[in-house]
């Protein structure tokens, strides 16, 4: 089983993107750092003592890798907006075997002080349109949730919609029974969340 670990919004422009959120939610985030071995670097929200939202961006300062950028960043444009949700397991190798074709493959990871291990697709575009989860293992006992200041933000759903919705119904269900997770048949893929704030529910 998986559980939710964080999501991850993409915006072009960090410093723009922090502004879109902290306007949203009408909170500050907190700092976050760089990703060296993806070129990225982010921004971080508490949504309690075990999630977390992320504001993903490419930093234009650093070098990529030398295959596509994970959250499919490379190809991402437009306004600031939900990109990925991530789920952690327990076992990584397991997980990936368990998983649709094109998960990806174990990336070892290190940001500050947080070390972890995380399945990357290859061409950087997890299954199902981006809808599936990415995977991660933290190593050790340092996760950023417990750290971020906890200003009273929950998520209370996690809606995937697909045209394919009965397959990714059937790829999640054995494998995530958290009942925020709803999975709808749509047009296009879409990632949509609910969240409860002190100052009412947000829809993004």
């Amino acid at each position: 089983m998986l559980t939710l670990d964080h999501i991850a919004l993409a915006t072009t422009d960090l410093t723009s993107g922090t502004a879109w959120v902290e306007t949203a939610f009408a909170v500050p985030m907190a700092p976050g750092g760089q990703h060296k071995e993806m070129g990225t670097q982010n921004r971080l929200l508490s949504l309690g003592p075990k999630e977390y939202l992320e504001l993903i961006a490419i930093n234009p300062d650093a070098p990529g890798p030398a295959q596509p950028r994970w959250f499919d960043l490379d190809t991402f444009t437009g306004p600031t907006r939900p990109r990925a949700w991530i789920a952690q397991v327990p076992d990584l190798e397991a997980a990936i075997a368990a998983a649709p074709e094109g998960i990806g493959v174990p990336w070892s990871l290190q940001r500050n002080d947080l070390t972890w291990k995380m399945a990357i697709p290859k061409t950087g575009k997890l299954p199902f349109d981006g809808l599936f989860p990415a995977l991660i293992e933290w190593q050790g006992q340092t996760h950023p949730a417990p750290h971020l200041p906890d200003q009273g933000i929950r998520l209370t759903r996690l809606q995937l919609s697909h045209p394919g919705a009965d397959a990714l119904r059937a790829a999640m269900t054995p494998i995530c029974d958290d009942p925020r997770l709803q999975v709808i048949s749509g047009d296009t893929a879409c990632l949509s969340l609910r969240f409860d704030t002190p100052n009412g529910v947000l829809h993004i």
